[in-house]
């Protein structure tokens, strides 16, 4: 069975390292100011590195510049590109047309992989950007699964083919949305979304033989977010995805926690791994189990399995987990006290679970007793009042630097 990538978010280099120890092929990040995610914490120093430890240990990075530039952003995207070249990442990803011409003639040792924002949804877009210098496309979430087989069974023979399996979607065509920029002057389409479709809206009806008189429509008393689509989950659809012969297997989410990268990261590197390892036995039940535990919003298959499916809308605004929290990450595991980088409040009693790179189900326990990072003291509660605070704490089994640990609420 051929294997397949299995492709990570990473905002930044510390969540480049977790997604490659929870079982990620590679990462893909932004450029500072020429990706569709301009808020996340990374600048090029942080990209530089990154791409050394990836190689160092046999991993992939690819680069997002997938903006759609203005002209004024061209000497920016020039520079970027000679830099890229330099720096040499696995792959550059873009979706407009004129900044792939100029990594053509400025990154001609990089490939080229075409953003989703390109909305690539046949194999005629796809051919297109095959002969226009394009080593892989990023097919539109919109596609079901039988337009996708059709894409691959036509596609030039070495074009390879990634696409979406886990995280947010997009209210617009393959995120091409003008919502943000209308509502609050801050363009998705350079990097700088403000999730306007994942805010709550007070609706109304106006009677057409009373014009100005409106009556409320409302789903509850924050309003209804009717723009807010729930997360894409593939969990279940791991076997055909693998079997019609995609590449790649993307997770969004460069602006999540490591704590959810471990999380999601870790269920698919399990279900790709068993998968290929005993077919007939497949069973997504154990990994929707622990991706049931990170979700903030509904899951969907979208459209891969029915073009007319409707539970694709998460109407009530959730933006959190009601059970599970982030509650840290070990900094240094000793038998008897490891040290522990907090992430929300810890207190004597509370119950975590550790999650083992490349285990699926983690290991639960209570926590005993907490002492104080620096002295020692003996505490029953911590809070993260600063940034890195450190607690330490005696952990059920031996674990490495980095490992992440749940909160049960």
């Amino acid at each position: 069975m051929k294997k397949v990538e299995l492709l990570a978010p990473a905002g930044s280099f510390e969540k480049a390292k977790i997604a490659f120890l929870y079982g990620a092929d590679a990462v893909y990040m932004g450029t500072k100011s020429l990706s569709l995610r301009t808020r996340v914490d990374v600048d090029d120093k942080e990209v530089e590195k990154t791409i050394a430890y990836a190689h160092k240990i046999g991993k992939k990075v690819y680069v997002a510049m997938n903006i759609f530039a203005w002209d004024d952003k061209y000497d920016e995207i020039i520079e970027a590109a000679k830099e890229l070249n330099e720096l040499k990442p696995d792959g550059i990803i873009a979706s407009d047309g004129g900044v792939i011409e100029i990594l053509k003639q400025y990154a001609p040792d990089v490939d080229i992989h075409i953003s989703t924002q390109a909305n690539v949804i046949s194999y005629h877009a796809s051919s297109f950007w095959y002969h226009n210098g394009a080593k892989r496309v990023i097919v539109g979430r919109e596609m079901n699964k039988e337009q996708l087989k059709e894409l691959i069974q036509n596609k030039p023979e070495d074009l390879e083919v990634e696409i979406f399996i886990h995280g947010a979607i997009c209210f617009a065509f393959s995120g091409r949305c003008f919502l943000s920029d209308f509502l609050s002057c801050r363009s998705a389409n350079l990097g700088d979304c403000a999730q306007s479709c994942r805010w709550s809206y007070n609706l109304y009806a106006e009677e057409k033989n009373n014009p100005g008189e409106f009556m409320p429509i409302e789903v509850d008393e924050h309003g209804t977010s009717i723009f807010s689509s729930k997360d894409l989950c593939l969990i279940k659809e791991i076997p055909e995805i693998i079997d019609m012969g995609v590449n790649s297997l993307k997770v969004e989410g460069r602006l999540k926690t490591e704590y959810y990268i471990a999380s999601v990261i870790n269920a698919y590197r399990n279900a790709i791994d068993d998968y290929q390892k005993d077919p007939p036995n497949y069973d997504a039940t154990k990994y929707l189990k622990e991706l049931e535990k990170v979700k903030t919003r509904g899951l969907t298959t979208f459209y891969f399995n029915d073009r007319n499916n409707k539970d694709i809308q998460e109407y009530s605004g959730r933006q959190y987990n009601e059970n599970y929290e982030f509650g840290g990450k070990v900094v240094e595991y000793t038998k008897d006290k490891s040290t522990i980088e907090i992430k929300n409040k810890l207190q004597v009693g509370d119950t975590l679970e550790m999650i083992i790179p490349h285990q699926i189900e983690p290991i639960e326990f209570k926590i005993e007793q907490l002492w104080h990072a620096e002295t020692e003291e003996e505490i029953q509660e911590v809070s993260p009042g600063v940034k890195g605070q450190k607690v330490k704490m005696k952990l059920p089994i031996p674990c490495e630097k980095d490992w992440i640990l749940r909160r049960k609420k």
